[in-house]
C-alpha cells in the first residue's frame, strides 16, 4: 500500500487541550484524510466529505463546497455531533454525525466517490449488499485477522433528504453485524477508523478490493 501521511492521533477521551488546540488536531487529520483522496481522484468536483471526532459533542468536519484536494483549515467546521446545524455544513454531515452519535469508538470518517465504489453499488443495490470473500487484503481493515472471512458491505438507496437517509442508515448497521463502511446507491462509500490515520488505511484498502472485486465480476 501506498505511505500513509502522518496524522495526529485525535484522543477522544480527553477534555485537557483548549478546545482551539483539540479543533486544530482534528482539523488537521481531516485535511490529510481529503488531501489523501484527492490526490487519488476519490473526490471529484468537490465531493466527498470527511470528519474527525473532537469529543464527545464536538466534530470537525469539511465546509460545504470545498476543494477536498486543496482543503486548508478555513474549510474545515465545528459542529455539534447532535445539535442544531451548522450554517457551512454539507448536505451529508448528518451521514457522518449520526455515526459519531451511534458508536463511540469511531474517530474518523471519509465519504468518497472511487470509480469502482460507485459503480459496484449500482450493480448489486438490489441485492442490499456487497459481499467480498477471501482478499488477504480483508485483513487491512482492523479487527479482521484471516483472509477466510466474507464481509457483506451494506447498500442503501440514494436519497438527497440526507437526515432520512441517515436514519436508514444507522437502521441497516443495527442488523449489518461489525463493518468498515457501508455503500450508497450510485453514489459512493462512507468509511470510518478510529482515527483518521486508521480511515485512511481502510479507504486505500476499500479502493483495492472493489476494484479487485470489479475486475473479477467484469472478467466473467
Amino acid at each position: 500500500m501506498a505511505p500513509i501521511p502522518p496524522v495526529p492521533e485525535n484522543d477522544m477521551s480527553s477534555a485537557a487541550a483548549p478546545r482551539s488546540e483539540a479543533f486544530a488536531a482534528a482539523a488537521a487529520g481531516v485535511i490529510a484524510m481529503a488531501r489523501y483522496a484527492g490526490e487519488r481522484h476519490w473526490v471529484p468536483a468537490t465531493s466527498g466529505n470527511f470528519s474527525v471526532r473532537i469529543d464527545g459533542r464536538l466534530a470537525a468536519l469539511t465546509a460545504t463546497g470545498a476543494d477536498k484536494a486543496r482543503l486548508v483549515e478555513d474549510e474545515v467546521i465545528e459542529a455539534e455531533i447532535s445539535g442544531p446545524k451548522h450554517p457551512r455544513a454539507s448536505a451529508e454531515a448528518p451521514l457522518h454525525l449520526a455515526r459519531y452519535a451511534a458508536d463511540s469508538a469511531i474517530g474518523a470518517i471519509a465519504h468518497i466517490h472511487s470509480l469502482p465504489a460507485t459503480l459496484l453499488s449500482r450493480r448489486h443495490e438490489a441485492e442490499g449488499a456487497l459481499r467480498l470473500e477471501g482478499w488477504e487484503l480483508l485483513k487491512a481493515f482492523t479487527g479482521i485477522k484471516t483472509h477466510e472471512i466474507a464481509l457483506d458491505i451494506p447498500i442503501v438507496p440514494n436519497d438527497q433528504d440526507t437526515d432520512r437517509l441517515a436514519a436508514l442508515v444507522e437502521e441497516r448497521l443495527k442488523s449489518a453485524g461489525p463493518v468498515p463502511g457501508y455503500l450508497i446507491a450510485g453514489h459512493g462509500l462512507y468509511v470510518w477508523g478510529a482515527t483518521a490515520k486508521d480511515a485512511i488505511r481502510h479507504m486505500e484498502a476499500f479502493d483495492f478490493l472493489l476494484t479487485a472485486e470489479l475486475s473479477e465480476e467484469n472478467a466473467k
